[in-house]
């Protein structure tokens, strides 16, 4: 009896070392991308902010200076389309495919 249980306990143990360090990157990785986007917005919201107030300036000026409805309508739909925050899914978006990141997993 003792001797399986020693076999289950060693068994048991790496299995459990196995596991632990790919847990371990998975969770660094989760957090760097945390503060990726987390510093990310810090400057991205505020630029939004202002790309999209300048967007609904010039596009009410453009449509009284012109009277071009058109020309109004597509400055402010350019300006004013999201997305409107930096987002774990918007970051992969913007870096595109990484071959390195698929293999591991």
């Amino acid at each position: 009896m003792k001797r399986a249980n020693l076999i289950a306990a060693a068994l048991l143990s790496s299995i459990c070392l196995a596991a632990a360090p790919a847990r371990a990157e998975d969770a660094i990785e989760s957090a760097g991308v945390g503060v990726g986007v987390a510093l990310g917005n810090i400057l991205f919201l505020p630029v939004k902010a202002i790309s999209v107030t300048m967007g609904a300036l010039s596009g009410g000026l453009s449509l009284a200076l012109t009277g071009n409805a058109d020309l109004s309508q597509q400055i402010w739909r350019d300006t004013s389309q999201g997305p409107y925050a930096i987002t774990p899914e918007v970051a992969r978006a913007g870096v595109g495919q990484r071959p390195e990141l698929l293999e591991k997993k």
